[in-house]
């Protein structure tokens, strides 16, 4: 049964998130509300070294299963399904002839055929590229990361070159999801602009970037290997589901697909659209890593922030885009390292938390207000930096900092490390913001997501340790609902994003910065940038 255009009555879309560590798929009403879920781990295999790499298989294979699972948990007939829209982490899928999976690391391995977007294997080949100095580097902050696929795809030509040559199709991770629905190569104006160099206010490839890279190659055969077809998304993406999707995930033949996104930008649609919109609030999304973007009218040019894309996240505006390669991963980390952990790890798997979880409940518990953290945790000074500084110094060899620890061994002194360590991260969050305010950009409030910033005590040390309003949405999974807002627009129940935006965006609670702490949270942001600065100098002297 087609569905190219769902008359029913009461259409639902389908939003599917692929994390880090996990898939997720949600059923939601057009008024935003999630009817049902589901959710699915997948592995992430990690080493030698910086590589971290997943299998594509595996993942479409759960993709299936939660939407399955998702629209079955939302009891609601799969012919009312107006549209999907997918999401995914910023990694690189590498197929050869037909889509079989082609083996990127030493593991000879073929089904580990994706090069995870965490993975800094192709961090001398990100220098090399800078080195060029080349225009294109501009619309990335100045800087190319290691993260993105360019130095990624150098790395494979570099060190395994059959795989390069051989390979029929380079995916972002997103765009390799609407073709497995589909069948449609097209890619997303949001993955190739943000992390593959494509022009997109000039609707172009730059062959001159490639050639200099040593890329060559990918501009002689016209881009047909990472992408000749270019649009925005929300866009549907050929005929809708192709038979064997739909036999899959359980859904009508040619139920509309939207072109994806990068998961950092749908949790950017599935919030930005409360509070004045786009345009005067940045979207921070707080997971195991962070990402911030800022939506302007005219490009803005930011030293170290990503950017400025055109109609990467809302058509029609410019996004520039920062954040930290470790956020949740790094507070994790970091109460790791404290002699109390093991105990406090079993009290949080015990309550079914993680630690960082349980130490946020904690100081609920003990009627902590947030001037009562940050005078607990007064001494202790973390630049939480485990991997690297993505903005806005753009420096993959920045390394964590951690100043201020005694000899205490119990639960009280972890608590203070841990609230240290999310005041680090909302200092790196002040930095970014400082860096494009300083450029231009307007910020008036932060709309969080992510699962790391759930916690109500979480959102308020962030927003008195980067002096900002921080605003939530009713959107138990914003990243999520962004997916969906795209399989919105496929399906017409949306004229556009901007509009699908404000249709599914409610907003929920606001946090002021505390007025009381507002003085020595700066005097501590002033520290964290002199750690920040003299780590630098300390490895620069001693390479």
């Amino acid at each position: 049964m087609s569905n190219n255009n769902p008359a029913h009555p009461n259409p639902v879309v389908i939003g599917v998130d692929v994390g880090s560590g996990s898939v997720r798929a949600g059923v939601f009403a057009p008024s935003g509300t999630m009817l049902g879920r589901a959710t699915q781990p997948i592995t992430l295999y990690k080493g030698p070294e910086h590589y971290v790499e997943q299998s594509s298989r595996e993942i479409w294979d759960a993709v299936c299963q939660t939407v399955r699972q998702a629209v079955a948990a939302s009891k609601v007939s799969p012919d009312r399904v107006a549209g999907i829209g997918f999401d995914a982490t910023c990694s690189l899928v590498v197929v050869g002839d037909g889509g079989v999976p082609l083996a990127v690391g030493p593991s000879e391995d073929p089904q580990r055929n994706v090069i995870v977007w965490m993975d800094h294997r192709a961090t001398a080949q990100a220098e090399a590229i800078n080195a060029t100095e080349h225009p294109v580097l501009q619309y990335v902050g100045g800087k190319i990361s290691p993260e993105m696929e360019t130095p990624k795809l150098l790395w494979l030509k570099e060190n395994r070159p059959d795989v390069y040559h051989n390979a029929w199709q380079f995916f972002d991770l997103a765009d390799f999801l609407t073709w497995k629905a589909s069948g449609d190569l097209a890619r997303s104006v949001c993955t190739v602009t943000c992390k593959w160099t494509y022009l997109a206010h000039e609707k172009r490839w730059d062959p001159d970037y490639f050639q200099q890279i040593g890329l060559e190659e990918l501009a002689d055969e016209d881009f047909r290997r990472i992408g000749v077809s270019i649009i925005e998304p929300g866009m549907a993406c050929g005929k809708g589901l192709t038979t064997e999707a739909a036999d899959r995930m359980g859904l009508p033949l040619g139920t509309p697909v939207a072109a994806g996104m990068i998961d950092a930008h749908a949790g950017g649609i599935g919030t930005v659209g409360v509070g004045g919109g786009a345009v005067r609030n940045l979207a921070y999304v707080f997971g195991t890593s962070s990402c911030t973007m800022t939506s302007t009218q005219e490009p803005a040019f930011i030293p170290g922030v990503w950017g400025p894309y055109y109609s990467a996240m809302v058509p029609g505006l410019w996004l520039n885009e920062g954040g930290q390669s470790a956020a949740g991963a790094a507070i994790a980390q970091l109460v790791s390292f404290h002699p109390a952990a093991p105990e406090a790890t079993f009290k949080a798997k015990d309550a079914g938390l993680s630690l960082p979880s349980y130490l946020a409940s904690l100081a609920q518990k003990k009627g902590l207000s947030s001037a009562d953290a940050i005078q607990l945790a007064r001494d202790i000074h973390v630049v939480p930096e485990f991997l690297g500084n993505r903005s806005p110094h753009a420096d993959p060899h920045a390394r964590a900092v951690i100043v201020g620890l005694g000899m205490e061994s119990d639960i009280d002194s972890l608590l203070s490390l841990y609230i240290a360590g999310l005041c680090g991260i909302g200092y790196g969050l002040r930095q970014i913001i400082d860096a494009q305010v300083s450029m231009g950009v307007t910020v008036d409030n932060v709309v969080l997501s992510g699962g790391a910033g759930r916690h109500s005590l979480v959102r308020q040390l962030i927003a008195d340790a980067c002096g900002y309003p921080i605003m939530t949405t009713k959107a138990d999974e914003p990243v999520l609902l962004g997916a969906a807002i795209l399989g919105a627009v496929a399906g017409g129940i949306s004229p556009s994003v901007s509009h699908a935006m404000e249709q599914f965006c409610v907003p929920d609670n606001q946090h002021l910065p505390e007025a009381s702490v507002s003085e020595l949270h700066t005097l501590r942001y002033q520290a964290y940038v002199r750690l920040q600065n003299e780590a630098r100098l300390i490895r620069e002297t001693l390479q």
